[in-house]
């Protein structure tokens, strides 16, 4: 793999801006209609949230992350995809460079919801 270029400098106070959590995927669902998009229900520990996902083609058995803490996003706009509404994003490692996908998670298991950064 050839690395991509690194994007430009942002500022410390813009990084600070992105809210980024552990989450247990506590369930992955096809959604109806899309060929890429999964629907995944996550624990941030005091709430849960729907978040669509294009990984349903990037990995072999998407339903198989099921019961995985991974890193998401969680304050960008709700977003609607596919006629559903995704509440953050999943930090995914891998795609934009063209090799296999691989979840971004902690070291070991954190309390739901506990920030990154």
């Amino acid at each position: 793999m050839n690395p991509a270029p690194v994007k430009a400098q942002v500022s410390v106070e813009t990084l600070s801006l992105i809210d980024v959590r552990v989450g247990t995927i506590d369930s992955v669902d096809d959604v109806p209609g899309s060929a890429k998009l999964v629907r995944l229900t996550v624990d941030f520990g005091d709430h849960k949230r729907t978040i669509l996902a294009g990984i349903r083609k990037e990995r072999e058995d998407p339903q198989s992350l099921a019961g995985r803490q991974a890193l998401f996003v969680v304050n960008l706009p709700p977003r609607p995809m596919a006629g559903e509404i995704s509440e953050g994003m999943l930090f995914d490692i891998g795609y934009a460079d063209g090799i296999r996908p691989a979840l971004a998670v902690p070291e070991h298991a954190v309390p739901n919801g506990s920030r990154a950064g």
